[in-house]
């Protein structure tokens, strides 16, 4: 009796969870993606970090691939600090910010010569050294809400000064906020058993900022020259080099392809941009755009939201032919934003033969789809490229010549 029962009973469990199985077959088949994704070539990296809720992604993206510079030059895996790089940017923006009146941007924001101009003006650490959460152990991310309001009231309140004489007192003052936030100030330290400074460190892994090139294409500038990339994160006034479309998309096709990876300048809030899909195209088809940027404006929307504006992605899209004129016109009017800082890293290819840049973000690598990154169409990097940085090695000889390099 006991055996008959057992057997019935077992039967029907198998019966049950088989069709639970196939029904969640179902949805995964449903649920996928129609783009299947070959790499052509990847190129080493280090391990997916997250901004999480911080302004950051240009220091991200800038370490990102600084530390693949060092992989490149057979040094080894270094860990760096993103957030050395963002007190010393916090610090030097702050003074000139005051210096302009508050006649300029103030933002969490930032750009990749940013970065290039605190390795060599101040030097790099470890993470380890300078993990810059100094701001309590509820805080399990990056989550700069607080710091970026208190540092902007702060510097506005140094010049609205009803004394109308600045004091002698206010930068050590700002420089204690960034201390309190991010950790105490690095100017010495111990790594594996050695001791650096924050130069002394930089110079251990052979990175020179005059070896880097910032790089874009618009047709406002004369092209093989350099100018002020008219973005508001650009508080230096840093000068990019100018170049036509197709030499930009040469540029970066060499540079994978002889070994270098690529900061990547873009912006992320198309409406083919799809997070979720681990996917950024231009499709042909019109749909409504988003107007998050960063990954919490995209966790603000319902998912109705969310499905409403992207794309099924459950066959391959045809996609628009990129123009040099439609670059421009996106950037004038400015339906192309200096929105997000990535990393890429390498090429790929779906079932059709399309290509695809591999691009490393900085939004983590929990229950994604490719584990933190995503893949960029041609169509997409054409399109919507703000500028990019690259060893200036890896820039083809005849365009290297003609920006006198």
């Amino acid at each position: 009796m006991k055996k008959t029962t057992l057997f019935i009973l077992g039967i029907f469990l198998f019966v049950v969870t088989a069709g639970v199985q196939a029904q969640d077959k179902k949805k995964d088949d449903e649920n996928e993606s129609a783009y299947k994704f070959k790499i052509i070539k990847k190129l080493p990296t280090t391990s997916v970090k997250n901004q999480g809720r911080s302004g950051t992604c240009w220091s991200f993206s800038s370490i990102s691939f600084l530390e693949s510079e060092i992989l490149r030059k057979g040094l080894g895996e270094y860990d760096l600090s993103e957030m050395f790089i963002v007190r010393n940017t916090y610090y030097d923006k702050g003074l000139k910010y005051v210096r302009f009146h508050g006649k300029m941007n103030f933002g969490a924001g930032g750009a990749f010569h940013d970065v290039l101009e605190v390795m060599d003006k101040y030097g790099l650490v470890p993470e380890s050294v300078y993990p810059g959460m100094n701001y309590g152990d509820y805080f399990k991310v990056h989550n700069h809400g607080e710091l970026d309001d208190v540092t902007k009231a702060f510097l506005d309140a140094v010049i609205k000064n009803s004394s109308k004489t600045l004091t002698t007192s206010w930068k050590k003052a700002y420089a204690c906020i960034l201390d309190a936030y991010l950790g105490d100030y690095p100017h010495t330290f111990t790594y594996n058993g050695e001791s650096y400074t924050p130069k002394t460190f930089a110079r251990k892994l052979q990175l020179h900022a005059d070896d880097y090139v910032e790089i874009g294409s618009y047709t406002h500038h004369p092209f093989y020259e350099r100018f002020v990339l008219e973005v508001p994160d650009n508080w230096m006034y840093d000068k990019i080099y100018n170049v036509p479309l197709d030499d930009m998309m040469e540029i970066m096709y060499n540079a994978i392809s002889k070994g270098y990876t690529i900061a990547w300048g873009a912006d992320v809030s198309e409406k083919g941009f799809s997070w979720k899909n681990g996917i950024a195209i231009v499709p042909s088809e019109e749909r409504p755009d988003l107007s998050g940027t960063e990954k919490e404006r995209w966790e603000k929307l319902t998912e109705r939201e969310k499905n409403r504006a992207l794309y099924k992605f459950d066959k391959i899209l045809p996609e628009k032919k990129i123009t040099q004129e439609m670059r421009q016109q996106g950037f004038d009017d400015y339906a192309t934003t200096d929105d997000h800082g990535m990393h890429i890293v390498g090429l790929a290819e779906d079932q059709n033969g399309n290509k695809y840049f591999i691009v490393k973000n900085s939004w983590g690598n929990s229950n994604h789809i490719y584990d933190g990154y995503f893949y960029a169409s041609d169509a997409f990097v054409r399109l919507k490229t703000i500028d990019f940085v690259v060893h200036k090695d890896a820039i083809p000889k005849h365009i290297r010549k003609k920006l006198g390099l």
